[in-house]
């Protein structure tokens, strides 16, 4: 299985660029990520954007403050889950500056949130990718979490 993780707005900045490439390298051995970040100017372009890098088969997840409640288990499970049933591609969206537009809301199989905190995008971006490597490695019976 493949992750694509889509992000609006600007690359990694500086601030999360080294701890994002750190868990990245960690997983790309057992799940390869690509990055997509799409430059919109309104709510509705943004949405155009991510659904155009969207495909039909992917299983879609949205990252937004008023999603589902997961635990690390919860993520693991649910990346043990999707491996399990042959989706080639997970995709994370994470909303843009603009908040996500329904049409993106509608296209998620799962919407859940990584905290009822808001965090910076980038801040986002670095969460995601260390929640994933703490699931892969719960999956995989690493030693990495201590739950």
């Amino acid at each position: 299985m493949k992750l694509l993780i889509i992000s609006p707005g600007k690359t990694h900045d500086h601030t999360v660029a080294d701890g994002i490439a750190e868990y990245q390298t960690r997983l790309e051995k057992r799940l390869p990520i690509d990055w997509a970040f799409p430059k919109p100017d309104t709510k509705e372009t943004e949405a155009a954007a991510i659904l155009k890098l969207i495909k039909v088969d992917d299983f879609v997840i949205l990252l937004d403050e008023k999603g589902k409640d997961l635990s690390t288990t919860d993520l693991a499970d649910l990346l043990d889950a999707q491996t399990q049933s042959g989706v080639k591609r997970l995709v994370f969206v994470i909303g843009g500056a603009f908040g996500v537009d329904d049409s993106v809301k509608e296209r998620a199989d799962l919407t859940f949130k990584l905290s009822s905190l808001i965090f910076p995008h980038m801040l986002v971006r670095l969460i995601l990718v260390e929640q994933l490597y703490r699931a892969i490695t719960i999956i995989d019976g690493g030693k990495y979490h201590h739950a």
